[in-house]
Formats: C-alpha cells, sequence, structure tokens
C-alpha cells in the first residue's frame, strides 16, 4: 500500500514453474517468445518440425478451444499449412483440433498475402489469393465448430475471415452471438468486434467505445475482460488525426480505474501471455499520460515486449521503450 501512496516500486510476483527465463535487455527490453512459458515453447518447437504427435502432446495442459493466445502461437508460424492438412485427413480422433489449427494459420495465411496496405493498394493477384485463403479457412473452422460445439476460438477466426471476405451485418453479428454464448467475457472476442466496429470497417464514433463499457461494466474484479478499454481508446486514437486525442482527465482517470480493477487487482490470474494484457494498458496509459499508472504496468512488465498493439506505431520495439523510460 505505502508503495502506491509514494510512488515506490511494487514487489513482482514470483515467477510460476514453468516460466521461460527472461533473455538478457537490449535497450532495457526483450520480445517475448512463447507467451513466456516453456509449454508453450515445446508446443511451438514441434509445430515447426511438423511433429503432430508431438504438438498433440505439447497442448495435454491447454484447452485450444478456448486459449486464443495459444492458437495464436501456431498460426503464426509460417510452415503449419504444409503439414496439417495431412493430420486433419489422417487423425479422425483429433480431426477437429486439426482442422482449428489449420483454419486459424489459413486466415492468417490470407492476410499475410493481402498485406496491411490500403485495398487500393492491394493487387489483383493479392485479392486473389487473400480469398481462397479465407475461403478455406473458413471450412475447415466451421467444420471444428460444428465436431467441437462448445469451443469458442473457431468463432473469434471466423469474425477475422468475415470482415475480410465482407460478409456483412448479419454474418458477422451471428458470429459474435455464437462466440459470447460460449464464452460472454471472452477477450479476444470482444477485442475483435471492437475493431469491427471502427469507422475503417463501416462502425460509427463511439460504437466500439460504448460496446467496450458495456462489457467492463458486468465483469468481475480481476477478469482480463478489463482489457477492452485501452484497447477501445487505443483504436480511437488510430482512427484520430489528433496524437492527443487520449490525454484527457477523464479518459485517464478511466484507464487508471480498468486497470486497478482488472491487470493489477490481486485476484488477476497471470497465466501464460499475461504480458500482452499488460502491454494493452502500457500503450494507451502511455498514450494518455497517465504516467503514474504506467510506471506500476511497465514495472511488472519488467521489459517484457509483444507486438501487440504497439505494432500501430511504425517503429513498436522503439515506442516500447520510449514510453518505458519515460514511465
Amino acid at each position: 500500500m505505502f508503495g502506491k501512496l509514494f510512488g515506490r516500486a511494487e514487489e513482482r510476483p514470483a515467477a510460476g514453474p514453468h516460466a521461460l527465463p527472461a533473455p538478457r535487455k537490449q535497450n532495457g527490453m526483450y520480445t517475448l517468445r512463447a507467451l513466456g512459458d516453456t509449454r508453450v515453447l515445446a508446443l511451438v518447437g514441434a509445430a515447426r518440425l511438423g511433429d503432430w504427435e508431438a504438438v498433440k502432446e505439447a497442448l495435454t495442459p491447454f484447452d485450444l478451444g478456448r486459449d486464443h493466445q495459444i492458437l495464436n502461437e501456431l498460426e503464426e508460424l509460417g510452415r503449419v499449412q504444409t503439414w496439417i492438412g495431412r493430420a486433419v485427413e489422417e487423425d479422425k480422433e483429433h480431426r477437429a483440433t486439426a482442422l482449428l489449427i489449420a483454419g486459424a494459420r489459413h486466415i492468417k495465411w490470407g492476410w499475410e498475402a493481402r498485406t496491411a496496405a490500403r485495398a487500393s493498394q492491394v493487387t489483383e493477384q493479392q485479392w486473389r489469393v487473400f480469398h481462397k485463403r479465407l475461403r478455406i479457412g473458413e471450412e475447415q473452422l466451421l467444420e471444428a465448430a460444428e465436431l467441437r460445439p462448445e469451443w469458442v476460438t473457431p468463432w473469434r477466426r471466423l469474425l477475422t475471415s468475415g470482415r475480410g471476405m465482407s460478409l456483412g451485418a448479419d454474418i458477422t453479428e451471428a458470429r459474435l452471438d455464437a462466440a459470447l454464448r460460449r464464452a460472454p467475457l471472452d477477450l479476444e472476442t470482444h477485442i475483435e468486434w471492437i475493431s469491427q466496429l471502427q469507422p475503417r470497417w463501416g462502425g460509427e464514433p463511439g460504437q466500439a467505445l460504448r460496446f467496450a463499457r458495456d462489457a467492463y461494466a458486468h465483469a468481475p474484479e480481476g477478469d482480463r475482460i478489463g482489457c477492452v478499454i485501452p484497447m477501445a481508446h487505443i483504436e480511437d486514437w488510430v482512427e484520430s488525426d489528433e496524437t492527443g486525442c487520449l490525454k484527457t482527465d477523464e479518459i485517464r482517470a478511466e484507464l487508471r480505474r480498468a486497470a486497478e480493477r482488472s491487470i493489477l487487482h490481486p485476484a488477476y490470474e497471470r497465466r501464460p501471455g499475461w504480458q500482452g494484457d499488460f502491454n494493452i494498458f502500457a500503450m494507451a496509459l502511455s498514450l494518455a499520460g497517465e504516467r503514474q499508472t504506467a510506471k506500476r504496468v511497465f514495472h511488472a512488465l519488467d521489459g517484457a515486449f509483444t507486438s501487440w498493439p504497439w505494432a500501430y506505431f511504425g517503429e513498436p520495439e522503439k515506442q516500447f521503450a520510449r514510453h518505458q523510460r519515460r514511465a
């Protein structure tokens, strides 16, 4: 308590039994790998080798139908699509898991082909590859969802593909409802919808922040769903022409309350990849100029950088390091 009152650093919780040792820092930071977890590192290693049996074994501690962060690690791997189809066809017992990984990878692979360029700068060939990969991913994810109706992760990815294929409000809203019926406080689904509600995707100004506030209002203390508040403000900053648009007393107070009620609350669970939640708050608090709370968040991170959401900057690592120094 006295540390908060007088600005002294809070003690960091002891690292868990599966925590990866932090690598040597450069410029006071390091890039988090494998969610900072030795078990996830083993999973990623098996997937890189295309060893399906080892992948299944490494997945044992996790619930791929609910843990988006674990699935993210697999969908980011560039060669998964070269071997996962064989697992889909040959492993009937684990077909749903293989379909989920394959579908998630195809959606990611599709966006890689499109790139982050403006639509007017994407070539016809890029559009063709983009839509072909999204269609394949959609088929795989829909089958996975049918085989395992309790899973939420396929539906979150189907929101992403639906936006890319311009499937329309009726379909995307039905997919949102499907996800939230299975996990009403699912953070990644809410963040995906916050993106969907941005003006650049056809939403109205302020719509995403209202959605985030409504979700946050029903959350228990210590729940990571509190990250919707900083993420909605970050998206507003991305849309705005004013770099200082978040520097208001109202926004600083809202971010401070959200942090204290979620990631800084004693009930918050530091699962593999918790640093991603802290990076969301670190960026929003920094943009708002809420330095005291940002200091607590950066202290907890101890230099651990995740590319999301700092990738909205042109030089994400440099921006993280700069704001960490300022805090």
